[in-house]
């Protein structure tokens, strides 16, 4: 699958989550502080549904039941044994790009 295009990279900042809706589906790009920017899948694996989120620069809460997960890498950590699913990110001519899974 092609690279989708989602934003200009200045108009992130580290510490923070930009989520987007797409015709593919749900992504965020959250950049954890200290860390580099990461895309994951933007529904939780609780239950497939919109992660409506907080994010304090270094965990995000699925506020829908309280799943929390690693901002660096996705990783579940409350509870463990789950995580984001990534997708491959780049940043071409200043705009951010990510490839979802088929």
């Amino acid at each position: 699958m092609a690279y989708i295009t989602l934003c200009k990279h200045k108009n992130l900042m580290e510490g923070e989550v930009a989520s987007f809706s797409l015709e593919e589906g749900e992504v965020m790009l959250v950049w954890a502080d200290g860390g580099e920017l990461k895309a994951f899948q933007g529904t939780c694996p609780h239950q497939d549904t919109p992660i409506w989120h907080s994010f304090n620069g270094r965990v995000l809460t699925c506020q829908h039941h309280n799943w929390v997960f690693d901002g660096r890498t996705g990783k579940g950590l409350s509870p463990t044994g789950c995580a984001l699913e990534e997708y491959p990110l780049r940043v071409v001519d200043g705009y951010v790009q990510v490839e979802l899974a088929d």
